[in-house]
């Protein structure tokens, strides 16, 4: 079952992605701890704890392929800017020396996909 329509707007399409990645990665056991950080530098769409680890999470949404894959979407200045953020992050509530990794969700139409450690820098 699709949880959008085509006319729907990206962003629409984009938040109600964002609720879904959150309901998912709760089951999976992640403790979701905020939701589009942002500064200066830009954002980060989930940022949740998995065990002692911090994670941050950049969802994607399609509701066709015409473009690609979701997964596809996030090139190397997109991982740049979320790295920048996540530092920020990190030093700003004195987490330095904690594990950390970005994970990406990728939905595509209904079928919701986790990529743990999708990229490092």
């Amino acid at each position: 079952m699709k949880f959008w329509k085509f006319s729907e707007k990206k962003h629409d399409i984009g938040e109600k992605g964002e609720v879904l990645a959150k309901r998912f990665l709760q089951k999976q056991g992640y403790k979701i701890i905020t939701t589009n950080y942002g500064n200066k530098l830009g954002e980060i769409d989930i940022i949740a704890l998995e065990k002692d680890t911090i994670v941050f999470i950049e969802v994607k949404t399609r509701s066709n392929n015409y473009f690609g894959l979701a997964k596809e979407a996030i090139d190397k200045h997109k991982k740049q800017k979320i790295a920048k953020v996540a530092l920020y992050y990190l030093r700003r509530h004195c987490k330095e020396d904690v594990k950390a990794r970005f994970d990406v969700i990728a939905i595509d139409n209904d079928k919701i996909e986790l990529i743990r450690n999708a990229y490092s820098l």
